[in-house]
């Protein structure tokens, strides 16, 4: 995406605006704004604690709205701006997305410095599951392929 640094500002000033406006209601001090085709596709804030789901990171959060109204094409290539630096799942959900470019406020470090101090996630994706302090057992069920081969004839069948 083409956007100019100060469009980027622009939109860099609106996810902190959000941020704040949601710290001011007692949330988390975290936002995110998906920008693609010139216009702000999604927004969201940090919703870990309103909705107890682990996964609703500002990030997502706005990656979710922008699907929902656009749909996921509409985010290939996009921008995605966070108040803070994002966390290893949303830079992970960010790229499965298909995101073109990220951008922050502040950094991890800043983060950090006020209790938010995410960056021993990101080594979490340098480690095999099989080695994760989590225990991850593999099942080897006969049926396990099913479901794949399933799904090739499905997408296969003329329609």
């Amino acid at each position: 995406m083409g956007t100019h640094e100060s469009e980027l500002l622009g939109y860099a000033h609106e996810a902190v605006r959000i941020s704040r406006e949601h710290v001011a209601q007692g949330g988390i001090p975290f936002s995110g704004v998906v920008v693609g085709s010139g216009r702000i596709l999604g927004t969201g804030f940090n919703r870990v604690r309103e909705d107890n789901d682990p996964t609703a990171h500002a990030e997502v959060v706005a990656l979710r709205e922008a699907t929902t109204k656009y749909g996921i094409h509409a985010v290939a290539g996009a921008t995605l701006i966070a108040s803070g630096e994002p966390c290893a799942l949303c830079y992970l959900a960010a790229r499965y997305a298909g995101i073109g470019h990220i951008v922050h406020a502040a950094d991890r470090r800043t983060a950090a410095r006020y209790g938010f101090d995410y960056t021993s996630s990101y080594a979490v994706f340098a480690e095999d599951p099989e080695r994760w302090p989590v225990k991850v057992t593999a099942l080897h069920l006969p049926e396990a392929e099913q479901p794949f081969q399933d799904y090739l004839t499905m997408s296969r069948a003329p329609r």
